[in-house]
């Protein structure tokens, strides 16, 4: 891609324009090319890099550029020196058990989710309309590469779930405890919108069934990344 290309990557409406996506710093590169191994769609990622990286050991086409170059590429104020530019790509396994997230906006909790969800495995990652954009720069750096290991599917209508899933469940503080057997039943988790949660309204048409993590009470709930993580390991465990 052309450097002025590469630099609008920030946008999301150019990343689906262009179908590609920026990695950025040491960690991730090497997480991109080892994932690289096992899918050939990523055979086509570029890399930029400074001198300071000149002698990067890597399957993919490098050029070199300076420093004020990668500024304007950059999302972060200290750039390494390194960066990727990767393509839109899928995964082949997709596990039968999937998280669903409404309209989370949260750069931060998406990465953290997708990279708990990479840590335990076993699931699918389902964003709806209005979700942050898993490309984005700060959820790739969040995921720590799990990006690259999780199954995504955007632009999931909440009200589409019914067709492929079974029993679905969501978090609420009246609900059965999440030790309780019908929780691992359900084939579909809805987690939502950090502020607003899902529409009641929704999870009724879709007579999903409610489930609580006991606590101590003395908040009112927990943040996002966090229900999500506890729910999947009592999943796992």
């Amino acid at each position: 891609m052309k450097l002025d290309d590469i630099k609008k990557l920030q946008q999301k409406k150019y990343r689906n324009e262009f179908q590609h996506f920026l990695v950025e710093g040491e960690h991730l590169v090497l997480e991109l090319q080892k994932a690289a191994q096992h899918n050939p769609a990523l055979h086509q990622s570029e890399l930029l890099v400074t001198e300071a990286y000149e002698k990067w050991d890597s399957p993919f086409k490098t050029t070199l550029i300076n420093s004020k170059q990668l500024a304007q590429i950059s999302d972060t104020k200290t750039p390494q020196g390194i960066i990727a530019v990767a393509p839109f790509f899928s995964l082949t396994a997709t596990p039968a058990r999937a998280i669903y997230l409404h309209e989370i906006q949260d750069p931060g909790n998406l990465g953290t989710i997708l990279r708990s969800l990479a840590w335990f495995g076993g699931f699918r990652c389902l964003l709806s309309p209005g979700s942050v954009d898993p490309y984005n720069p700060k959820v790739v750096r969040a995921s720590m590469g799990a990006i690259f290991h999780v199954p995504l599917e955007l632009e999931v209508d909440i009200h589409s779930l019914n067709t492929p899933f079974h029993q679905i469940a969501y978090l609420d503080m009246q609900g059965k405890p999440l030790r309780d057997d019908a929780f691992k039943r359900c084939d579909c988790y809805i987690f939502g919108n950090e502020a607003r949660g899902v529409p009641h309204s929704d999870l009724a048409a879709l007579n999903a069934q409610a489930f609580t993590i006991p606590g101590g009470g003395a908040i009112e709930s927990l943040n996002l990344a966090s229900a999500v993580n506890l729910c999947v390991y009592e999943l796992m465990r």
